[in-house]
């Protein structure tokens, strides 16, 4: 692992803007929260570069028009270096998958969200869906992978999200978002790697769910474009990962391969570029017009809608609660399931977890309190330095730094005055059953 210098004096100085927010330099709000609290970030404070810590504080003023003004603070590592962005990278894919519905639908007026949906396969590697058994209709469809997606982070969900846009397009649009450096290049937990990342499934929607009337066809797809480069440093984690398959060892046994794992490969989507993600998902009309994405109204409350739901407040797909608690996708606050949200909080974001990372990109939202605010903040924990093992430091450092972390930040912005007091309502949604599917 690359060594790089680090204090607190020059963490104090890196502070970033993102889309219209203001970067402030001087005092920093995030320094003086993790010093006045060594019982909780000590840790941290005394090797905050073995630990890959990045921030992203910002604080939500609100002018006499009810507009946002946002001020952005950062902390940590520089923002260069490399952190495996594992689910995270699902919320622009949802974003993105509502959008080419929403362009879809000026050929196809019957095409939405809830349209009965079947997935074949063109290439090695690829897996058919017929049906959807968390479904009301028993059906697939893009809104039922965008719920498992916000809810608990499904992998397969994401992956059809994936082929459903295509590779491609993916990063086509992320560049036009105003993202550069984003990239989101292979599916998850399937080995995906070239060439198969670069193929996408043959798709059809259907009008009924017997699947007999098809109401638009995709074929299947291929990007011969060259992938986006990755702009970032020290991708080359660990002391050394497992490995295993016949082609290690002869036998298909599992081996130590003594070297950093190199991710250079992979997904890679910056915390600067995840936080202007969110932002643009939930305030729109505050973010440059080309950095929006283009939805409608009713796509935006499905997404705020579901970014904030609890698991068990979901009725399809429905989860038992024993192994999805309330926080099990809220890291920031809840630690993972660790914690409870306190009363009239609620948490608009998404997480990710993989190779020692935890990463939580949220939007905290106190209804009782009129408070908000935005949070995002990586980690790495593998105290060992061996990759693929499944010997990660989360439940005894990462998912409690991240709680403790939600936990000040929260706690600081319910005490700092604030000219102008919120108007929060839209942000105060109905999460009870409906009977109907609410899919855009």
């Amino acid at each position: 692992m690359r060594a790089f210098v680090f204090s607190l004096t020059a963490a104090a100085a890196l502070l970033v803007p993102a889309g219209p927010a203001t970067a402030q330099r001087g005092r920093n709000p995030l320094t003086e929260l993790l010093q006045a609290d060594t019982a909780h970030f000590g840790r941290i404070l005394r090797d905050p570069a073995a630990y890959r810590v990045q921030i992203l504080y910002t604080q939500i003023n609100r002018d006499g028009r009810g507009r946002p003004h946002f001020r952005t603070f950062r902390y940590g590592a520089p923002a260069t270096q490399y952190f495996y962005p594992a689910s995270t990278v699902k919320l622009p894919a949802a974003a993105l998958a509502l959008q080419k519905l929403r362009t879809l639908r000026a050929q196809v007026p019957e095409l939405s969200a809830a349209s009965p949906l079947r997935i074949d396969t063109a290439f090695a590697g690829q897996t058919v869906v017929l049906r959807d058994t968390t479904a009301r209709s028993g059906r697939a469809s893009i809104g039922q992978y965008i719920r498992k997606v916000l809810l608990v982070s499904d992998n397969d969900a994401f992956n059809r999200l994936y082929e459903f846009v295509g590779q491609q397009e993916l990063n086509e649009q992320l560049r036009r978002r105003g993202l550069p450096e984003t990239r989101l290049i292979h599916r998850l937990s399937v080995g995906d790697q070239e060439p198969g990342s670069r193929h996408t499934n043959p798709l059809a929607f259907y009008a009924d769910t017997t699947l007999s009337r098809p109401l638009y066809v995709q074929p299947a797809a291929y990007n011969a474009q060259p992938l986006p480069p990755l702009p970032a440093t020290d991708f080359r984690i660990g002391r050394g990962y497992m490995q295993g398959g016949r082609a290690v060892d002869g036998q298909g046994n599992t081996v130590l391969v003594p070297e950093p794992l190199d991710l250079g490969s992979k997904n890679y989507f910056p915390l600067a570029e995840q936080q202007q993600v969110l932002r643009a998902l939930l305030f729109p009309e505050a973010v440059p017009a080309r950095q929006r994405f283009a939805l409608a109204e009713a796509d935006y409350r499905f997404l705020h809608r579901y970014l904030s739901m609890l698991p068990r407040e979901s009725q399809a797909p429905r989860y038992d609660v024993a192994h999805f608690p309330d926080t099990y996708a809220k890291f920031l606050l809840g630690g993972g399931g660790i914690a409870p949200l306190p009363p009239g909080v609620r948490v608009f974001n998404k997480i990710g977890q993989a190779y020692g990372f935890l990463i939580d990109n949220a939007y905290v939202v106190d209804l009782e309190r009129n408070v908000e605010f935005l949070l995002s903040a990586v980690i790495y924990t593998n105290s060992d330095g061996i990759l693929n093992d499944d010997k990660y430091d989360y439940d005894t450092i990462g998912f409690p730094f991240l709680r403790d972390l939600g936990q000040a930040v929260l706690r600081y912005e319910q005490q700092r005055p604030r000219r102008h007091t919120p108007d929060l309502s839209r942000f105060r949604l109905d999460y009870r059953a409906t009977t109907t599917d609410d899919a855009p």
